[in-house]
């Protein structure tokens, strides 16, 4: 896909976006079964710009790591919604990857570990509840309201209240470089079934059980290999995880399960 800008995108400093309920894929938490690798493209999907083009070294941080600035003092940030859901899936061990064809590799990496990403916020306390109790608190200064003993309903899931613990423990609290989010990386210039395939050998994740998320319809061409592709047109959101994982899902099912790796064989 061909972006139409030909010129240094401007990247207003981005809020600090954290994770809860409203960021997090409801896939994630949903039960049913998830891709065993989900694999990340880098411009125009993790990032609104191409890297090789637009990004002069050397970068410096900004804003607690949340944006860089590079030789000519523009900014350059996540898409927005990334950084939730790379931390979701990190705190709740799904393994990621990526996978670029960018001809600078290094400046992209270096990119990756000066932008951090930031921890969920530790979660609230319960709000009291009004006492049935026929003494009044106010006029009983030992009396302590109840609070209640069971999580709201947002939180009703399994794997929501970890990513509250981890939030709430100081040593998982800090922000953390994004580069270390992922497990295994394919950053050179090439035909994606390359980048898959020394994915696959690294990981030992099956094709078939690999989600890849990316911006151009020519790497469409790694489901040849049995990868689920999913086309992301405008950076990775909530939405566009949620969809590319019911996609896997509905592939996973017509297949039926327990398959074997698909083209080990690789390119």
């Amino acid at each position: 896909m061909v972006k139409p800008s030909t010129t240094t995108p401007q990247i207003a400093p981005p809020p600090a976006i954290l994770a809860t309920p409203s960021t997090i894929p409801t896939t994630f938490t949903d039960g049913l079964p998830l891709p065993k690798l989900l694999i990340f493209d880098l411009d125009y999907t993790l990032w609104p710009f191409w890297v090789d083009t637009h990004v002069t070294p050397p970068l410096k941080a900004k804003d607690n790591n949340t944006r860089a600035v590079d030789r000519l003092n523009e900014s350059f940030a996540f898409y927005p919604s990334v950084p939730p859901v790379l931390h979701a899936a990190h705190t709740l061990s799904l393994p990621l990857a990526l996978a670029s064809r960018t001809s600078a590799p290094e400046l992209a990496i270096s990119l990756l570990k000066t932008l951090h990403i930031p921890p969920p916020p530790p979660p609230p306390l319960p709000s009291p509840t009004p006492s049935t109790s026929t003494n009044n608190s106010t006029s009983n200064p030992f009396h302590a309201p109840s609070r209640p003993l069971l999580p709201s309903p947002q939180l009703s899931t399994s794997s929501l209240p970890k990513l509250r613990r981890h939030a709430s423990t100081p040593a998982l609290a800090a922000p953390k470089r994004a580069y270390d989010f992922f497990a295994h990386s394919a950053i050179f210039p090439g035909d994606k079934r390359t980048h898959m395939a020394k994915l696959q050998r690294a990981s030992g994740v099956a094709y078939t059980e690999m989600l890849f998320f990316d911006d151009e319809g020519r790497n469409r061409n790694v489901e040849a290999l049995g990868v689920c592709f999913w086309l992301v047109r405008d950076g990775v959101t909530r939405e566009e995880v949620d969809r590319g994982v019911g996609e896997w899902r509905r592939r996973r099912k017509g297949k039926g399960e327990g398959q074997g790796v698909d083209g080990e064989e690789g390119v």
